[in-house]
């Protein structure tokens, strides 16, 4: 780009990106204008032609986030018809997505933040239900589908705390494989025959 040439007009979608890249890097209380703005390399009032606060920017950052989690993670599964190969699928790409996960570790620790807390509530409920119903199509009864569900969720949350807000070291890609294929031997019922 020469001096001549005008920056390309950011968005409002653009100003949702950046926050959700500050929320993965230093957390919800990191998103404010001005460094945003910096960022972005524009001035302030191009933040407030999109939004009229910041915590209009978090919600929009953060149905950003909620959508992307629903559609590259569940969106994608639709076609697999087997519940237990959805579900080894779903273990194995959840596995692989860090900056998703970043990003949920760090709206686990602003649960208090109003704007947060609706979305977590929703997206666990989401999750919950999906794991529920996958359970219960590979014959599972009701009960012990939900308790498998909370089991593998509470798997998923508790190595989130483990691996990213604790001074855990992390395991090399050979253990992590090894980790994950286990995870899904105990938690994926097997077939019966």
């Amino acid at each position: 780009m020469t001096k001549t040439d005008k920056p390309a007009r950011l968005s409002a979608e653009d100003w949702a990106r950046a926050a959700l890249d500050v929320v993965a890097e230093s957390g919800i209380a990191a998103v404010a204008v001005e460094p945003l703005a910096r960022r972005l390399s524009v001035t302030k009032g191009s933040f407030y032609w999109h939004y009229p606060s910041r915590e209009a920017l978090l919600e929009a950052a953060l149905s950003r986030w909620e959508a992307y989690e629903q559609e590259a993670v569940f969106g994608t599964l639709e076609a697999i018809s087997d519940p237990r190969e959805r579900m080894r699928a779903l273990f194995k790409l959840v596995a692989h997505e860090a900056r998703s996960h970043i990003i949920y570790s760090e709206l686990l620790k602003a649960l208090d933040h109003p704007v947060v807390q609706p979305v977590i509530e929703r997206v666990s409920k989401r999750r919950l239900d999906y794991l529920t119903a996958s359970y219960r199509q590979a014959g599972m009864g009701r009960v012990e589908a939900q308790h498998r569900a909370r089991l593998t969720y509470a798997a998923y949350v508790g190595f989130l705390q483990l691996s990213l807000q604790s001074q855990q070291a992390r395991l090399h890609h050979d253990e992590y494989d090894a980790y994950v294929e286990h995870v899904m031997t105990t938690l994926i019922p097997v077939a019966a025959t």
